[in-house]
């Protein structure tokens, strides 16, 4: 009984620190993630708490669920006027400013580290996408003033990177691992899935939502765990299906 006390404890103490730094992040301009960061690391084995943590995968299902959470707030808050000012530049972004950002960074790594040049262009896929949490942050707390068209821009870009970024991440890894059993068709054919399938049901699931909550009649704070319910199944039944779960769950959003 102790022990779950204490997980309870130090849970609502570091939930407590990390919402308390936005309120700093928002006086002080600094991005949000960074002191999200800096409170975990005070958390952490070296920091005050000692927390020891390697449990990977609850880290990956936390981390998922946080960031298709974020994409769904994203897409709620992006205007649809914005959303196709912005589509274009952001698509080109998402994709070959994906591209680019990989290879050059990758023959970089490569260089630069003396290794493999598959473990060189792993390393730059891993970091090669931005990250939408940070952009959404520095968008709307961050003091942060752009014109209309480059905002737009980033934001959408910013959610719709994620797609072709794993993807290259899955790719490399097969490849490093796996070097004989890669084909270009096959890395191909997985993008087009994840990105046809991703637009699919983010299009098809936000269009039969917008359609049907004017027509229900909830509570008021009813709407918003509607919403994340909604957007949380759209998000992992379009990854059961193949598709990119994090294109369709902003789009849904939008």
């Amino acid at each position: 009984m102790d022990t779950l006390n204490i997980l309870y404890l130090v849970g609502a103490v570091l939930i407590f620190a990390s919402i308390m730094a936005s309120t700093l992040s928002a006086r002080l301009g600094v991005p949000l993630l960074l002191l999200f960061l800096i409170v975990g690391m005070l958390a952490g084995e070296q920091g005050i708490l000692g927390i020891e943590f390697s449990q990977y995968g609850l880290a990956n299902f936390v981390g998922q669920a946080a960031l298709a959470c974020i994409l769904l707030d994203g897409g709620l808050r992006t205007s649809f006027k914005s959303f196709r000012v912005g589509l274009k530049p952001a698509i080109t972004l998402a994709t070959w400013g994906v591209l680019v950002t990989v290879l050059v960074l990758g023959v970089f790594v490569t260089w630069l580290l003396d290794v493999d040049w598959r473990f060189g262009l792993l390393m730059a896929a891993i970091v090669g996408s931005t990250d939408a949490a940070a952009v959404f942050s520095l968008l709307r707390n961050g003091g942060v003033k752009l014109n209309d068209r480059v905002q737009a821009t980033l934001e959408l870009e910013s959610g719709a990177n994620d797609p072709l970024a794993i993807l290259l991440v899955t790719g490399l890894i097969s490849l490093n691992v796996d070097p004989a059993g890669q084909t270009a068709f096959g890395f191909l054919v997985l993008l087009f899935q994840q990105l046809s399938f991703g637009l699919g049901m983010g299009l098809l699931f936000g269009y039969l939502l917008s359609r049907l909550l004017p027509k229900i009649h909830l509570a008021e704070g009813m709407y918003a765990i509607l919403i994340l319910s909604a957007g949380l199944a759209v998000f992992a039944a379009t990854n059961l299906i193949g598709g990119s779960g994090f294109l369709a769950v902003y789009l849904t959003g939008v």
